[in-house]
């Protein structure tokens, strides 16, 4: 019996994912302006702002497998609830903090509200379309869900940028309105989740939920276990190290590269909404290049050129002098990095079998948050005390270590390919990582 009493459609539950996807997403768009640039109009010095940001990167790495255990006893729908009250909580304090003690509040509120919001909408989803229907065609629910968060972000920062320049609330600081309108936007999808998401209720209560987060240190082990075991699926996840560090100099530090060219915070903010949004439409654009581009040169290497593209990009955002040269250099950034991700996560998955699926790619993700935290602290520190520039380049040198991660990927690649051109062998071995059979459904299309 479903928690409102209603049976969904697979087409039903498709439509309020999208819905519920977009509400989540729109608020992220609108703050993404201002971000870096409010707390530094309040009084926040660069290095301050980072250490702040980095708190969100700990804890996200520190809750994110015990709250995919609440999700999984307690229910998607309760769990999401729950991100979201503390969501709201998180944005309400970010329109009047003012110091870096608040500030620190904020980003930690905003940790938890991530790791509670990590999964369960798309987990919700899959598990009711299935229900109304085995046969249902999950995969286009995904795939337009992918679709509909880029424009919910572009289309958010847009709309921030807009609301910057036209600074339409009298007694609101320019830079506080895009903030006061994701607030008002995250209460609406507080209440479009207790409207749209039903489920069956489950047992176990507290009870069971306090056994799954006790259940963390074994689950982090046996992903462990898997990376010890595995040296392909060890540089993949290796990879998250290097991009968790170097994602910092292109999302942090571009809008203080406009205002060290500007030198106004509102003139930068409204010029971040726009560059924002066409980035992730470029970044869409990048992502349909993989099925493409990667069966002509091989997943592997096509995910290690990504990196270093990337890594040219962001020298341009460091080096490049005017505002159209960083636009364009971040533009394509975005490109870049669209199409990097879909090939690094293919990839990862080709080294999992189902039960251990959801494992290693919170895993994945977890390493990269202490790498972002990294280096939200040392490259906003180098950027204050030596400058942005230097700070942009260092971590473009940091991406494109990246690159040589892939090599194992490539090598397994390469003998797999041979081995399909060759007379099948009975008993076979992986050259790169022992025993290891593919799983069925496991291929990645156009790879």
């Amino acid at each position: 019996m479903s928690t409102a009493g209603v049976a969904l459609t697979a087409s039903s539950a498709r439509r309020r994912f999208l819905v519920l996807t977009a509400l989540r997403w729109l608020p992220v768009g609108l703050v993404i302006p201002v971000v870096v640039l409010l707390p530094l109009d309040r009084g926040l010095t660069l290095a301050e702002v980072g250490l702040a940001t980095a708190l969100q990167g700990l804890v996200v790495l520190a809750l994110e497998l015990p709250t995919g255990g609440l999700a999984d006893t307690l229910g998607r729908r309760a769990v999401l609830l729950l991100a979201a009250v503390v969501g709201v909580g998180a944005m309400a304090l970010y329109l009047a903090a003012d110091s870096l003690a608040a500030f620190a509040v904020v980003y930690a509120l905003k940790g938890v509200f991530r790791a509670l919001d990590s999964g369960p909408l798309e987990a919700w989803y899959v598990d009711a379309a299935l229900a109304a229907d085995p046969r249902a065609a999950i995969e286009r629910g995904l795939s337009a869900h992918s679709a509909v968060l880029g424009v919910a972000i572009a289309g958010g920062a847009l709309a921030g940028g807009g609301l910057v320049a036209w600074a339409p609330v009298p007694g609101l600081d320019a830079l506080a309105t895009p903030v006061a309108a994701a607030l008002v936007l995250q209460v609406a999808g507080l209440a479009a989740i207790a409207a749209l998401m039903v489920e069956p209720r489950r047992a176990g209560g507290a009870r069971a939920a306090w056994r799954a987060a006790a259940g963390t240190p074994r689950a982090i082990a046996d992903g462990v276990g898997l990376l010890r075991r595995n040296r392909v699926l060890l540089a993949l996840v290796a990879v998250e190290l290097s991009w968790g560090f170097g994602m910092v100099a292109f999302e942090q530090l571009t809008p203080v590269r406009l205002l060290e060219i500007l030198g106004d915070p509102d003139a930068a903010a409204a010029l971040v909404g726009p560059a924002s949004s066409a980035a992730w439409l470029a970044s869409a654009a990048g992502a349909a290049l993989v099925p493409l581009v990667g069966s002509r040169l091989g997943l592997a290497r096509f995910a290690a050129l990504t990196r270093l593209l990337q890594a040219a990009t962001v020298v341009g955002i460091g080096l490049f002098g005017g505002v159209v040269g960083v636009v364009t250099a971040y533009l394509a950034c975005y490109v870049v990095h669209g199409a990097a991700n879909p090939a690094h996560m293919a990839l990862l998955h080709r080294q999992v079998d189902g039960p251990r699926r959801a494992t290693v790619v919170s895993l994945n993700s977890m390493v990269a948050q202490p790498a972002g935290a990294l280096g939200a602290v040392a490259l906003t520190a180098l950027a204050d005390t030596a400058s942005v520039a230097v700070a942009v380049c260092l971590g473009a040198v940091v991406l494109a270590l990246a690159a040589p991660l892939y090599l194992p990927a490539w090598r397994q690649e390469r003998a797999e390919r041979a081995r399909a051109r060759a007379p099948e062998q009975p008993g076979s071995m992986d050259a790169a990582t022992g025993p290891h059979e593919p799983e069925p459904g496991n291929e990645v299309p156009g790879a």
